[in-house]
């Protein structure tokens, strides 16, 4: 480096230190790596990190300083226990290409220093210093990238470019903004942009880290959606300990492992992995040539880096021209330039945890057409390879038996996902809401305005339901007027799931109003016979709801007693005001 600080900024320097907080598998909280976070910005006279950026920027020393920043981060992540095995993320300015001192293999010199692995550091880059007229941004990214480094795309969704960026420049990773993630189990709007987000980049074969989550119904929304790593207030705050960074964190693994279903559980999938080799992207083609040689039935080559996370894959029909001539075998082996012929080869590929929802999987896989299947990894680590054949046979295995077990009417989960559903709350060690729904006076309306009303009123009902639910809830039809709904929860959103329950009342009590001629509307009765023959007044329609609150770690759980509380709760609850009766096992 030719340029060096002047004695004023080495001071400076000294004073700054690093704050590291860790970055979570979502799926198994294990520690996947840490992001530095600069601090002591204050004590030499900066008011945000931003600022003092711009002021080695004024200086045109911003490179040069970034540089002795990054020789102290990596220093100091060299002290936390079993740091090989983890990734730091350095945050980058992105007008270092605008610096005078501006050279190349610095970074690389640093990581020989400390004796640490390329794969060890992953550059987070931001558009928040976009420069009018420049291309900084893609510049940065492209630099490092072709350098092999890892490449993170920070506060994804705020920024200038959104999906353009995605386009031309493809990053490892993507770190959705916490803009999108507060509040996100009670946002609709958000969940569907995150859903969108996260499955375009994962089948762009990206990695996506939540970032800022604070409280852990955010934490369990953004595991349904797809995300693969979580960071934020909720895991740990940033801390200048070292010491203080350790591999699990026993909050982050008891939530977890009350969060599993049966659906999520990792045998669910294991069956249908392949177990293919794989292939180092620093591999030479011969390695590529002899893989295909020894594996004639796999037209896939999955890629991953040396510490065994997945790149992509190398189809077999992208070769094959090469492999069955012998000038093409010729010119595919010649070794001048072996390693930039492999990744070019590289073809991106979605990814997706073990432990994953296997309805994310059948989501990202449908959701692109020319899919030939899913990496599976193993806390972070390429695992298998999921094809586009297992993936359609869990899908049509899944669709048979949905259909013979849901109600013919509604197309909701019948009585036989029911009882799985309650033997699940029974062995389960987490907290749940179960709710029985019946219609009041439906017979009556039955009665007066027919079969076919009846059944309209029935799927009124079942769309509110759909519609009010998130996907997080379970939704069935017993039968009939009964519906039945139920979602695992902590202790912090009880009172929310309760809420969203008593909505649901309003809504359908309103909205079943048009239902009816208008006479009968502003009399707010119909007459009708009731069981005895005798001509009654009865209301118009509403639904009543039976609530039975089941407590984390309640042990003397019995599936008789549950529907028996829920049956007789439903009676009384016809006479409350509120038509709701709820009660609670602790």
């Amino acid at each position: 480096m030719e340029n060096e600080l002047s004695q004023t900024w080495l001071d400076k320097l000294a004073i700054l230190d690093f704050a590291f907080q860790p970055i979570f598998n979502i799926h198994t909280g294990k520690i996947y790596g840490v992001e530095a976070l600069l601090r002591n910005y204050q004590e030499i006279g900066c008011k945000s990190i931003f600022a003092l950026f711009d002021e080695v920027y004024k200086h045109k020393i911003l490179y040069t300083f970034d540089i002795h920043l990054r020789d102290k981060a990596l220093a100091k992540f060299t002290q936390i226990s079993n740091y090989e095995e983890l990734k730091l993320f350095y945050n980058l300015d992105n007008r270092l290409f605008d610096m005078p001192d501006f050279s190349e293999g610095n970074t690389k010199k640093i990581l020989q220093k400390y004796n640490i692995q390329k794969k060890s550091i992953c550059f987070e880059i931001s558009e928040r210093h976009e420069i009018s007229g420049d291309n900084n941004f893609e510049q940065t990214i492209e630099h490092y990238k072709s350098n092999d480094y890892c490449i993170a795309i920070d506060d994804f969704g705020v920024g200038y470019s959104g999906y353009k960026l995605l386009y031309d420049s493809t990053p490892d990773i993507l770190k959705i903004d916490r803009f999108f993630l507060s509040d996100i189990e009670q946002n609709v709007k958000k969940q569907l942009m995150v859903r969108s987000i996260t499955h375009l980049a994962i089948q762009l074969g990206i990695q996506v880290i939540a970032e800022g989550v604070e409280t852990a119904a955010e934490l369990l929304t953004c595991q349904k959606i797809g995300c693969h790593f979580v960071q934020g207030y909720f895991v740990q705050r940033p801390t200048l300990i070292t010491e203080e960074i350790t591999t699990e964190y026993k909050h982050i693994q008891i939530l977890l492992q009350q969060n599993k279903r049966v659906g999520n559980k990792p045998y669910e999938i294991k069956t249908y992995i392949e177990q293919i080799p794989s292939l180092s992207v620093t591999s030479n083609m011969s390695s590529v040539v002899d893989f295909y040689n020894n594996n004639k039935s796999t037209s896939i080559l999955p890629i991953v880096y040396e510490d065994m996370e997945p790149l992509g894959i190398i189809q077999e029909s992208t070769i094959k021209e090469y492999l069955y001539s012998p000038f093409g075998r010729s010119l595919l082996l010649n070794e001048g330039s072996s390693k930039s012929k492999l990744k070019k080869l590289i073809t991106p590929c979605g990814i997706a945890d073990i432990n994953s929802d296997i309805t994310n999987i059948i989501e990202l896989f449908s959701n692109n057409p020319e899919s030939l299947g899913i990496i599976i990894t193993n806390n972070a680590k390429y695992y298998g390879f999921l094809s586009a054949r297992a993936i359609i046979t869990i899908m049509n295995e899944q669709n048979l038996l949905y259909a013979k077990e849901q109600n013919p009417l509604t197309k909701l989960p019948g009585n036989a996902m029911i009882e799985k559903y309650m033997a699940q709350v029974n062995t389960d060690n987490g907290s749940y809401l179960l709710c029985y729904f019946d219609l009041d006076n439906f017979k009556a309306f039955n009665d007066v305005y027919g079969f076919r009303n009846g059944d309209r009123v029935i799927l009124l009902f079942a769309d509110i339901l759909k519609k009010q639910l998130s996907k997080e809830y379970f939704v069935a039809h017993i039968g009939g007027d009964d519906f039945f709904a139920a979602v695992a929860f902590d202790d912090m959103n009880e009172q929310q799931h309760i809420d969203v329950m008593s909505d649901i009342l309003k809504k359908f009590t309103e909205d079943v109003k048009s239902f009816y001629h208008t006479d009968d509307r502003n009399n707010g009765y119909i007459q009708a016979k009731d069981r005895e023959g005798n001509m009654k007044i009865f209301p118009l329609l509403s639904v009543s709801a039976s609530i039975v609150i089941v407590k984390e770690n309640k042990s003397k759980k019995c599936l008789k007693t549950l529907n028996a509380v829920l049956s007789l709760q439903k009676k009384y609850a016809k006479n409350e005001r509120n038509h709701l009766c709820m009660s609670s096992l602790i």
